[in-house]
């Protein structure tokens, strides 16, 4: 398998993702067969297989497609162009909100549950999701606009401090089917507190 191999597109590639998605989160990765994805989908095997090799392919064309998606909504110009912890704090619901979704966590499950077997499906999880965003707020915390207001000399390590505040425990809670959602107060204090808690570390005085 090669998760990184260019896939072709076309005009019903989106209709395949699109069902895949609701496959994928229904009955997890394992559950999921390429019949049931195509029904969803409404498309045959064969104009499946035309877009992707195989289950894992697909998994991580979602899986992709979503996390492209939600760093463009957390970090669109129009909020990186608003005052620093303004715009720190919309970065940090929106990973939240992204984190708690139950996609997320699914596909953390399946990552996990799968790496031992498919480490390349591991390394493509990691480079398309946690290191895509880790390497977009470094980017954004070495900005000049950013370095007139805050006093950080790393800022990968910077950003990989604020991911971490975002994460929180309702992470964990969600993750072990401990609760199965946060308030959207609940996620909206971490926020808050996220950024106060980075603020109070770089902030320039």
């Amino acid at each position: 398998m090669n998760i990184n191999a260019p896939l072709k597109k076309g005009r019903k590639y989106d209709q395949v993702l699109a069902g895949a998605r609701e496959v994928f989160l229904r009955e997890g990765f394992e559950g999921a067969s390429v019949d049931q994805i195509a029904r969803d989908a409404g498309v045959s095997k064969a104009t499946l297989y035309s877009y992707f090799p195989d289950k894992q392919a697909l998994f991580m064309a979602v899986l992709t497609s979503q996390c492209q998606m939600q760093s463009e909504q957390a970090m669109g110009i129009e909020i990186l162009q608003q005052p620093v912890p303004e715009a720190l704090y919309s970065i940090a619901r929106s990973f939240i909100d992204f984190l708690m979704s139950d996609f997320s966590v699914e596909v953390f499950r399946v990552c996990v549950a799968e790496s031992a077997r498919f480490p390349e499906l591991g390394r493509a999880f990691y480079d398309s999701g946690p290191k895509l965003v880790l390497d977009q707020i470094a980017d954004y915390l070495a900005s000049e606009r950013v370095q007139r207001d805050l006093d950080i000399a790393d800022p990968y390590m910077a950003a990989d401090q604020f991911l971490q505040l975002c994460r929180a425990d309702m992470l964990l809670r969600k993750i072990f089917s401990i609760e199965t959602s946060a308030a959207p107060e609940d996620m909206d204090r971490v926020a808050r507190e996220t950024v106060a808690t980075f603020l109070a570390r770089y902030q320039r005085r």
